[in-house]
């Protein structure tokens, strides 16, 4: 099980990843939503914002989140370090129901060039 500060690394390294991509990413990325990313093994939530291009991580609360962001995630905190790590397939884990990730259908279909 990664740790706390793991997961925030891994959230700093994704947000890193997001602000250098190019084409389709750059545009799904440029989207300006609140997110959270709830950690289900550590019982913790990840809260901000996916704002130019990157993820900015305001807040980490116990729990799930308190109030419900425009984008949700929720995943363990393995398969989140593993997922920015590109041990794990994003729409695999998806698919699988490894990672949950909630958002309205525009969203969605603008996130997809994520997958």
């Amino acid at each position: 099980m990664a740790t706390m500060q793991e997961c925030r690394g891994a959230l700093d390294r994704l947000s890193d990843n997001l602000a250098t991509a190019r084409g389709d990413v750059r545009g799904a990325a440029a989207l300006d939503r609140s997110l959270s990313c709830h950690i289900k093994d550590l019982d913790i939530t990840f809260t901000g914002r996916l704002a130019d291009g990157r993820i900015l991580v305001r807040d980490t609360v116990e729990g799930p989140p308190r109030a419900k962001a425009e984008i949700r995630l929720a995943m363990t905190s393995d398969d989140l370090v593993s997922l920015v790590d590109g041990r794990l397939n994003f729409a695999k884990a998806w698919g699988s129901g490894r990672v949950r990730l909630e958002a309205g259908f525009r969203d969605l279909l603008k996130l997809r060039s994520l997958l």
